[in-house]
């Protein structure tokens, strides 16, 4: 068994070049500043800011990373982005991510998912062919990938893949496409000076400050709120894992430790929340009003929606056993720190450092936690 005081060491992170496709994305944002408050030297690669406001820019993170605003689909920006940056470590977050989107526009949602991932693995094989010093690969992928079960028990790594909709069939497909060059880089390891670790990761419902996306339950709950309108609830019973942000960013970067020097790890990992924090959409909205006060109301949406996944539960046996993580903040804590964090915002709060601030009550809640 590993020690389970295993946590993100500060001191491995310090001076590497990271490389973060999707950054200037909601969990992109996250995850660049947790980095670079490391000390680690940050590149990105994205499209400008999803949403107006974003998350990106109340947090300036211009001055704090190195941006290549292009597309996942620029084959030749990518690669070249990639060997200027130079990087040791690479998360691949850029995607179309909502299940929405993805009906109405299915052909962009599989280039962008499934064609964008083959994109930046082909990137990263050919910049090792010009010694750039990559060792590890963190594919960002989620829980819709799995075909979904009767059984009331959560999606195991080993589960068949599948998904209805084409933003799920499309990761889908991208964790094969993953697992086949994980694969090519076995077979073409002697070739080059140093191995690529390649490892997958599918998370569940993530919640936090600074999301605006357009159609997700949560920034949709906070839009109606400042606005003094009830939230509508298009999925009430949809039952699903919700974490915050900061929890599978927490794996992701425990997860790229472990591989950078130990391929054994470069595999599929789940990271979601305890079994009683998979609770439905109802619950979590009503606790959210609870928690917000001032009228905070919602009401149920009866029009007809596109089909969802009913339930989703994800089982975390191997990344608590493997790697030592577990979830710090359970559902109650995830909704409080989001309130405080859209509070703090709609106060003209500095949102950088109200990001800071929770990323350190984070970390230092999960080093007493793991002691």
């Amino acid at each position: 068994m590993p020690d389970h005081r295993i946590r993100i060491n500060a001191d491995f992170w310090k001076g590497k070049n990271v490389f973060v496709t999707g950054h200037t994305g909601f969990k992109g944002t996250w995850l660049s500043l947790w980095l670079q408050g490391m000390g680690a030297n940050v590149s990105g690669y994205s499209l400008q800011p999803p949403t107006e406001p974003s998350l990106f820019e109340l947090c300036r993170m211009k001055d704090m990373v190195s941006s290549y605003i292009a597309d996942i689909r620029d084959m030749t920006a990518l690669s070249e982005a990639i060997v200027e940056a130079a990087p040791d470590i690479v998360f691949h977050l850029a995607a179309q991510p909502l299940v929405r989107a993805s009906y109405l526009n299915p052909i962009e949602t599989y280039e962008i998912n499934t064609m964008g991932t083959i994109h930046l693995l082909e990137a990263v094989r050919q910049a090792k062919r010009n010694n750039v010093p990559i060792k590890a690969v963190i594919h960002v992928s989620t829980d819709k990938v799995y075909s979904q079960l009767d059984e009331e028990r959560g999606y195991r790594e080993t589960d068949r893949l599948g998904g209805g909709d084409p933003y799920s069939n499309s990761k889908a497909l991208t964790e094969l496409i993953v697992t086949s060059y994980r694969q090519i880089y076995e077979k073409e390891e002697r070739a080059w000076s140093m191995p690529v670790a390649l490892a997958s990761v599918r998370a569940g419902n993530v919640i936090g400050g600074g999301d605006w996306a357009e159609d997700r339950l949560i920034p949709d709950c906070f839009r109606a709120i400042l606005q003094d309108e009830p939230v509508k609830l298009r999925y009430p019973q949809a039952v699903r894992p919700w974490q915050h942000v900061l929890e599978p960013l927490h794996g992701y970067l425990l997860l790229a430790q472990h591989i950078y020097d130990d391929k054994q790890y470069a595999e599929a990992w789940n990271f979601g929340p305890n079994e009683e924090d998979t609770v439905s959409v109802e619950q979590v909205v009503s606790s959210l009003c609870q928690k917000w006060g001032n009228q905070a109301a919602y009401l149920i949406d009866s029009a007809e929606h596109p089909h969802e996944a009913p339930v989703l539960r994800l089982d975390c046996t191997k990344s608590r056993h493997l790697l030592g993580w577990s979830p710090r903040w359970n559902l109650d804590m995830a909704i409080t720190k989001s309130i405080e964090w859209v509070k703090a915002y709609d106060q003209s709060g500095d949102c950088r450092e109200i990001c800071r601030k929770q990323i350190q009550e984070y970390v230092e809640g999960s080093e007493s936690h793991d002691h």
